[in-house]
């Protein structure tokens, strides 16, 4: 089962990454970014992508630069996730054959993206949103249009945003912040899986 959860590891580091990585994956968590402003993230990224290959898609978020997008591919990245709506960016991710998923607040952020190729929205920060705010922003998107929201949205409210229309979640730090141990991450792992499955039903 494929869930439209994108895990956020900002502050990964190299040795943590594969074991954070398989406990993940094994929760059923196969979304997998490391931000670029966390230690060595080309390194992580490229042993996770060459141990989990066709298990997960692995990727970097915090992309601002197109040269950024180059380095993540050469690292064996296949998904680019960003903070802001940077046409060059997502332009270069489909030209790499990669899945862009650009930062977006308003309407006119969304269609500039989606002119440009975006695989999907990341809604952020979505507590400045809400809800209600990408309800009515998807009344006038193209139908069908994947939507994620990040930063404020996690398994306490996972119902409201499926009501209102969203495709998926971006989750960070209710997910993994340095120190954590893998058990830790494996539980919260556990948890998000376990009441995004109960949001999902619920909204069938």
């Amino acid at each position: 089962m494929s869930r439209h959860i994108i895990a956020i590891l900002r502050g990964l580091t190299p040795s943590e990454a594969l074991p954070v990585t398989e406990v993940l994956i094994e929760a059923g968590i196969t979304k997998i970014e490391v931000p670029l402003n966390s230690p060595e993230p080309l390194k992580s990224i490229e042993a996770m992508a060459r141990g989990f290959s066709g298990k997960a898609e692995i990727g970097a978020g915090t992309v601002l630069e197109a040269e950024q997008v180059h380095q993540v591919k050469t690292a064996g990245g296949t998904l680019i996730v960003s903070p802001d709506c940077n046409p060059d960016v997502i332009r270069i991710t489909k030209a790499e054959g990669m899945s862009s998923f650009p930062g977006v607040m308003t309407p006119t952020e969304c269609f500039s993206a989606l002119r440009n190729g975006a695989d999907g929205l990341k809604f952020f920060p979505a507590t400045l949103i809400g809800p209600d705010g990408l309800k009515a922003m998807l009344a006038v998107l193209p139908k069908g249009t994947k939507t994620y929201a990040v930063g404020g949205a996690g398994p306490d409210n996972f119902d409201h945003w499926l009501k209102a229309g969203a495709t998926g979640f971006g989750i960070g730090t209710a997910l993994f912040k340095p120190g954590y141990t893998v058990d830790e991450i494996k539980a919260r792992a556990e948890a998000i899986v376990t009441a995004y499955d109960a949001a999902e039903t619920s909204n069938e």
